[in-house]
């Protein structure tokens, strides 16, 4: 899965053709590296309708200060350069999914 920075958020995820999910996460957080494998599965099976990308929050403070997130893992999916969703906490794919079926 593609991990995004500070550096080039603007052009993965704000300029990016598709709508992207960007899991906010930490190396310390035992949710993020459960939702791992979810994302990876989810980012080869959309990647026709979907961009999935990881956006550390202890290495890249400014992107995570700037969409205000708190709690990780948090989820937002951008579309146009906008947040059109957000959601906190690791959840099963078909949750996931199932959440996710407004903005694919």
């Amino acid at each position: 899965m593609a991990e995004v920075t500070d550096a080039d958020f603007d052009d993965e995820v704000l300029g990016a053709e598709l709508p992207v999910l960007v899991e906010f996460t930490a190396d310390w957080c035992p949710p993020c590296r459960q939702m791992s494998p979810v994302l990876s599965a989810l980012a080869a099976e959309a990647s026709d309708r979907l961009k999935v990308v990881q956006l550390d929050v202890d290495t890249n403070p400014e992107t995570t200060n700037t969409y205000k997130v708190l709690s990780m893992p948090t989820f937002m999916v951008f579309r146009g350069g906008e947040p059109v969703k957000s959601m906190v906490g690791a959840r099963p794919k078909r949750r996931l999914l199932e959440e996710l079926s407004d903005v694919l």
